[in-house]
């Protein structure tokens, strides 16, 4: 590997750090005579662990950090004045398969900043991952992510050859993108999404009349949302989120806490760190719409449209809801005991299936995996300790301070704002 490539690999895998919506997960491929590599199916971003316990590695790696583009929140903007840098597409492939068969990575995760216009980038794109798999046989894991404003028919060439492709939303409100990225426009990032939608459930159609059809994209796709940059409330980005998970191959939203790397820029917020605490919270509340059968007007609304940065969302729901409880452990159905804090969906499989055959008491309930700190104050079973007292005993707001964690320092504020022109 020359110095010019290493030069390379080191300013466009520092340019690619900023985009999370990097996932190693969601499809399998097996290993097949004559070509190289296979996929695990499991959940992960760049180092993650699979189903079974293996460590998944992605080379997360831009084409190029040159762009057209002058977007306020990113750092390869045109404006900027920082290392620029470009792999061939040959380069980039015997990268990829140098890596693989060092045993450094299972998989590749490639974006990249838009060159001449959105088709030109997006068929440089194209020709890496089918290369990737035509030429060299590789078999393993890839992402692209989709370029804004890219053809019908380079979308559907790149599905053919990625695992997973992605078209980031980045800011939830119209209003807001053209304020931050008056080149850019919602319909250029939802037309390829509907492309890759398109696509597979065309593919899957196909598959089910010819068993050996070609896949199209098989991990589905992801997008990703800013969150701190512009003014828009835990509600709007939730409501934006449950509208694309309505769409039946959208797979994951990913949440990225606004990160300060152009603060000459007045158009936007003044912060002392990312809002990494209500991006956690946002994750809590994205499991909860996919996994937990809450809607969005339960989680957040016109009273409370943003997320309580000191409890997560489950328990804040159930704090104000407190005629729903206490439940009876033996006897509530499954989407009830989906909403008791401290059971998760296994757990809450498991206490249906225990049931069965015993009553289920305190100790019971631990052994199981509820975390009964939290679980107490909501339930009743076959036997808890006498101390213990329900949430309308105590009242929601004696629960909440009991569930507190104690503070270890001064906790910043949810983000310094400058006033959005207002």
């Amino acid at each position: 590997m020359n110095e010019n490539v290493l030069a390379k690999l080191k300013i466009l895998a520092e340019s690619a750090k900023y985009d999370v919506s990097c996932s190693s997960s969601g499809t399998v491929r097996s290993n097949k005579p004559g070509m190289l590599g296979n996929t695990v199916g499991g959940w992960g971003i760049c180092h993650s662990f699979a189903e079974d316990g293996r460590c998944i590695s992605l080379l997360k790696i831009m084409l190029t950090n040159y762009c057209i583009y002058d977007c306020a929140y990113c750092v390869n903007r045109r404006s900027n004045d920082l290392p620029r840098a470009t792999f061939s597409v040959s380069e980039l492939v015997e990268l990829t398969m140098e890596f693989y068969r060092r045993n450094y990575i299972e998989g590749l995760f490639l974006s990249s900043g838009v060159v001449r216009n959105p088709d030109y980038t997006m068929e440089r794109l194209v020709r890496v991952a089918k290369d990737l798999r035509q030429v060299y046989r590789f078999n393993g894991y890839i992402h692209l992510k989709s370029i804004p404003g890219a053809s019908r028919e380079l979308v559907n060439e790149a599905g053919l050859y990625a695992d997973r492709l992605s078209v980031n939303v980045e800011i939830p409100k119209e209003e807001n993108l053209k304020l931050l990225a008056p080149e850019k426009d919602h319909k250029s990032v939802f037309a390829p999404m509907k492309y890759i939608q398109q696509g597979v459930l065309e593919s899957k159609e196909e598959r089910q009349k010819f068993r050996h059809a070609p896949r199209f994209a098989p991990a589905g796709q992801s997008t990703q949302v800013i969150v701190g940059a512009t003014s828009e409330s835990d509600k709007d980005i939730l409501f934006l989120s449950s509208a694309l998970y309505g769409r039946p191959t959208m797979k994951r939203v990913y949440y990225s806490g606004y990160v300060s790397v152009n603060t000459y820029d007045k158009r936007l917020p003044a912060l002392k760190q990312p809002p990494l605490v209500r991006e956690n919270r946002l994750y809590q509340a994205d499991w909860l719409l996919r996994f937990y059968q809450f809607k969005v007007d339960e989680i957040v609304d016109d009273s409370y449209p943003d997320l309580d940065l000191e409890i997560d969302p489950k328990l804040s729901w159930a704090l104000r809801h407190p005629e729903q409880f206490p439940i009876d452990i033996n006897k509530a159905d499954y989407e009830m005991l989906l909403r008791v804090p401290g059971v998760g969906v296994k757990s809450a499989k498991l206490i249906v299936a225990s049931r069965r055959f015993s009553r289920l008491g305190f100790y019971e309930l631990k052994k199981i995996g509820v975390v009964m700190k939290k679980a107490q104050y909501f339930i009743t079973c076959k036997e808890l300790p006498l101390q213990m007292q329900t949430v309308n005993e105590l009242s929601p707001q004696r629960v909440r301070s009991l569930l507190l964690p104690k503070p270890k320092k001064k906790v910043d504020e949810r983000q310094l704002l400058l006033d959005f022109g207002e």
